[in-house]
């Protein structure tokens, strides 16, 4: 990967690990868009922005652009867990049960000591039940 592409991407992740977000943001957009040729080479890189990035709109509550780009991280990077945990959360807060269901378990296939997707996909299962067992 060049070096200035990851000069940007370090810079991007210091910046969201001091919770500045919206100059993290402008990072990861600039990485994203300077940077996606070497998906192949560096996938895993450009999977940990796109998850970044949507965890930054996931905190501003823009949880559509968040799905977008946790999906984006995914298609970069099929064996990312997290992003298909991110994106398992979201369908969960939206009452999507069902791509819930199907992100955490794939989020499980990927490692299966994930604790936390555990928890999601059991609670997602406790309340898809309760809801069917409603009716509505």
């Amino acid at each position: 990967m060049a070096d200035e592409c990851v000069q940007i991407l370090q810079n991007a992740n210091f910046e969201f690990k001091k919770l500045n977000f919206k100059r993290a943001e402008e990072l990861y957009n600039r990485f994203i868009s300077s940077c996606e040729h070497f998906r192949e080479r560096e996938a895993s890189c450009l999977a940990t922005a796109y998850n970044n990035r949507g965890q930054i709109k996931y905190i501003r509550v823009d949880f559509n652009e968040a799905v977008e780009d946790y999906t984006s991280a995914i298609q970069a990077d099929d064996k990312f867990e997290v992003a298909f945990y991110n994106r398992g959360l979201i369908n969960y807060r939206l009452g999507f049960f069902d791509d819930a269901v199907r992100d955490f378990r794939q989020a499980l296939k990927l490692n299966e000591t994930f604790e936390d997707a555990k928890v999601g996909l059991r609670r997602t299962l406790l309340d898809q039940q309760d809801k069917t067992n409603r009716e509505y």
